[in-house]
């Protein structure tokens, strides 16, 4: 009996120091955080919560500034899968040369300069959990081949490795470009998008919500302060 208290008591404290590395770590995002009070902006928050809770990709789709990491924040730490940290990967970020050894890793000797231990890629680091991949629509042809054949057969293989490896993950992207504009002019692949555009939020642009300015800017002076 007391050997399952002890137990009992573990697993509560584990739970609260798991809250406090999120907050720590600046990802406790959630829903609250998206502020206003305009029809359009609850309607988008709606449809995110009612997504958050499916296993399937996202496209999230707004202009800069928008908050689609918050949202994407926001899915993840209301998913099944908020116990593991999300991932994130900034697609405009990384030079193409090494995206492919971000995404997927590479074992050692796997080229010139390859780090004696190996590395992995942010697909197995996110494996149970959420990978953000952020400006999706800068990722070059090469990548998004290697990206769907992942997307549709769930397993990753490291560069320089012959073994494959089955992962779960959930993928979340986001763009400000107009990927059916770029798939017209044959800069992003239709079948991709279409993997990826399982569910689509577009976040409106606080234009098109002045109603929420007001309450915007009460809530960040009461915060600054």
């Amino acid at each position: 009996d007391s050997y399952v208290k002890k137990v009992a008591l573990m697993e509560k404290e584990l739970e609260y120091f798991k809250k406090e590395l999120k907050k720590a770590r600046g990802i406790e995002n959630t829903f609250d955080n998206i502020i206003g009070e305009s029809q359009i902006l609850k309607e988008t928050k709606d449809l995110a919560l009612k997504v958050a809770k499916s296993k399937s990709s996202v496209l999230i789709l707004g202009e800069s500034g928008t908050g689609k990491e918050l949202y994407a924040n926001a899915i993840h730490n209301a998913s099944h899968r908020r116990d593991f940290e999300m991932v994130r990967l900034n697609c405009a970020s990384i030079p193409h040369d090494l995206l492919e050894s971000e995404l997927f890793g590479y074992e050692y000797g796997a080229f010139t300069g390859a780090k004696r231990e190996g590395k992995l890629g942010k697909i197995e680091i996110a494996d149970k959990s959420t990978l953000f991949l952020d400006e999706i629509g800068d990722l070059p042809l090469t990548m998004q081949a290697k990206l769907l054949r992942f997307l549709q057969e769930k397993e990753i293989e490291k560069i320089g490795s012959t073994t494959i490896k089955k992962v779960d993950v959930r993928v979340i992207a986001a763009t400000n470009k107009n990927l059916e504009e770029m798939i017209k002019h044959k800069t992003f692949r239709e079948d991709l998008y279409y993997r990826l555009n399982i569910f689509k939020i577009e976040i409106p642009p606080l234009r098109e919500r002045k109603i929420d300015i007001p309450v915007l800017a009460k809530f960040l002076l009461r915060n600054k302060a």
